[in-house]
């Protein structure tokens, strides 16, 4: 909420032992694509308004964790070195016999 100085001589606003300003006002302030931009909203559309900025700002909590885990997700498939796959090696205890061991028995 914003209250205003009109500045007009032999106004409320100005005053000099009682100034009142006027108001209450209700502004919308924000960016849009790098410019600042400041509305004035009608007291009717307050509820309306915040009601608005709860469901964009619940958006926007979602937007970034998927952006994180879509950085998280890169990472791991773009950036990070390739598994080496295993190389199969016989055990010790392999029941298997070296051609070596074949021939004595």
């Amino acid at each position: 909420m914003q209250y205003q100085v009109c500045g007009r001589t032999g106004c409320r606003c100005m005053d000099p032992d009682h100034p009142r300003r006027h108001g209450p006002y209700h502004k919308l302030a924000y960016v849009h694509r790098g410019k600042p931009v400041c509305r004035f909203v009608r007291a009717d559309c307050v509820d309306q308004i915040k009601q608005r900025l709860a469901t964009y700002k619940t958006f926007r909590k979602l937007m970034d964790r998927w952006i994180e885990l879509s950085v998280q997700m890169a990472q791991i498939e773009f950036f990070n070195p390739p598994n080496k796959p295993k190389s199969k090696r016989p055990t010790a205890s392999s029941s298997r016999k070296s051609p070596r061991q074949k021939k004595q028995t």
